[in-house]
């Protein structure tokens, strides 16, 4: 079922996809639901949730936003791989940094990429903190993220990550364009511009927005804060 909800989504987008790549996606799920049982992955357990939910939201992206061949992604807050493990799978030439604060979730993650033979770099760590690491910071081409904390403070996560030029995305739902507005001022003082928005519709009928924000220049180096400044005092 699930590779024919995902073979049907990208024939009906014009997304070319290889049964090499189906059957991923088909292990991918299986190792989802296994170690589900043992650790909290996903209150999306049927297989056509996880198809539509979790695969196709992730490549979603793919229809709107242009992953080069050997450009550096982060997926920050990735939780249970997604959307990073979804669009390695589709583009196995970007380079791929999963980025989580729970070990736990990096170990079910480690056992995903060994399974489906995907290359990628997993980082134990709070976005706040390595955001400031000059390993880590303004080193990528496209910060993803998807429903991890309303967009001003996801901002301050995630632009630090990004190089000039670069781009961070953020999945949101039906109500994200409404954190647009408000996240002005965020954009302003991190160095970014909303380049554009995109609806999408998935194939149970839900509602995403799609938010590409543009790095215009650096980020100060004052930021991020600390968690509890920006949860409690966003930008």
């Amino acid at each position: 079922m699930i590779n024919d909800i995902i073979k049907n989504w990208c024939d009906e987008n014009n997304i070319i996809i290889t049964n090499t790549k189906l059957e991923k996606f088909e292990e991918y799920a299986k190792l989802l639901k296994e170690w589900n049982e043992k650790m909290n992955l996903t209150a999306i357990t049927d297989d056509e949730g996880i198809a539509v939910k979790h695969f196709i939201d992730s490549i979603s992206l793919l229809k709107y936003i242009k992953f080069e061949n050997n450009s550096k992604v982060i997926d920050i807050g990735t939780g249970a791989g997604f959307p990073g493990i979804p669009l390695k799978i589709m583009q196995p030439e970007i380079e791929l940094t999963l980025l989580d604060s729970l070990n736990k979730r990096l170990i079910f993650l480690d056992e995903v990429c060994k399974k489906l033979e995907l290359n990628g770099s997993l980082v134990h760590g709070r976005a706040e903190e390595l955001g400031r690491d000059e390993s880590y910071r303004e080193k990528y081409d496209i910060a993803v993220s998807r429903a991890v904390a309303n967009l001003p403070a996801l901002c301050e996560y995630c632009l630090p990550f990004v190089k000039v030029g670069g781009s961070f995305v953020s999945m949101k739902g039906p109500d994200g364009e409404n954190e647009v507005d408000a996240s002005e001022n965020a954009f302003n003082i991190l160095g970014g511009k909303v380049e554009k928005l995109y609806r999408t519709d998935l194939p149970d009928n839900s509602k995403r927005i799609i938010i590409s924000v543009k790095k215009i220049a650096n980020t100060p180096l004052k930021y991020p804060r600390r968690g509890t400044k920006i949860s409690k005092n966003p930008l």
